[in-house]
């Protein structure tokens, strides 16, 4: 899972540096696994721009990925391939019946190698099971918020949690951020960390790679005119001459804008910040 960077046939290219997919087995994705993806270019159902700096990027195919692992059958590693959807790479699984399943690939995870969804289960790379019976200090990945719900937490490349202390009912678990959580005994996790890691070292090179992305230019306040942002205009070059806002006059650093207090809060023990 290393990076190569390019030789500098180019201006783009001097900084250009992509994944090596040292670790990628199958170039094809199968078949009863994908899914349609249709792109909302940051639109909402009423045609306007909710989330700004999206649209355009390679057509995709969505992945159908099990993030519940509810079948207790042992299953063979068939395949790691390439996620267009995601940042980390995922692993085609095969059980007995023939069925197979995607799951995202943790890191050192190899084709060929058997994995379980058990509490029965041992404690290694790529095995599911609820964290009351993973040992404390055990690093995980794709964690259940809620029982029977599916992971939802650490996912991404590179991502995992530690559990740090457990009782009867709940699990602490210290997750990327540095925030230590509570989570209920029976939510299932799985072992290890999730694989491509130097994911966060790649450079984008040139901004034309963004786009393939999805990504359209973002565009600097202090750059535009006064009837486009609030910190536009000026004569020179001015850095904004005020507290730095959000286009709509929303202070834009450390201004709270949470309403409503979150349920989840009180299953925080420790905040990241």
């Amino acid at each position: 899972m290393a990076l190569r960077k390019l030789k500098p046939m180019t201006p783009a290219t001097r900084y250009y540096s992509i994944s090596s997919f040292d670790e990628i087995t199958k170039t094809t994705p199968e078949k009863s696994l994908l899914a349609p993806l249709k792109k909302s270019g940051g639109r909402n159902n009423l045609g306007r721009v909710t989330s700004r700096h999206r649209g355009g990027g390679h057509k995709r195919r969505y992945r159908i990925i099990d993030f519940k692992r509810v079948n207790a059958e042992e299953a063979k590693v068939i395949a790691v391939e390439y996620d267009p959807n995601r940042t980390s790479r995922i692993a085609l699984i095969q059980y007995p019946d023939g069925s197979k399943n995607y799951i995202i690939a943790p890191d050192g995870i190899k084709v060929g190698e058997v994995i379980q969804s058990s509490n029965e289960a041992e404690i290694k790379t790529g095995n599911t099971m609820q964290v009351s019976s993973i040992p404390v200090g055990t690093f995980i990945h794709n964690i259940e918020l809620k029982p029977g719900k599916g992971g939802q937490i650490a996912r991404s490349a590179g991502a995992s949690a530690q559990i740090v202390a457990k009782d009867e009912k709940y699990c602490q678990i210290k997750l990327p951020s540095g925030e230590v959580r509570m989570i209920r005994s029976e939510c299932k996790a799985t072992i290890g960390v999730v694989g491509n890691i130097d994911h966060e070292n790649i450079s984008i090179g040139k901004a034309g790679r963004s786009r393939w992305m999805g990504k359209r230019p973002h565009v600097r306040g202090v750059a535009m005119n006064p009837v486009d942002h609030p910190m536009g205009g000026g004569e020179g070059k001015t850095s904004g001459g005020g507290h730095p806002v959000s286009p709509w006059g929303l202070p834009a650093k450390g201004y709270k804008t949470r309403k409503k207090k979150n349920i989840s809060d009180k299953y925080i023990v420790k905040k990241r910040k």
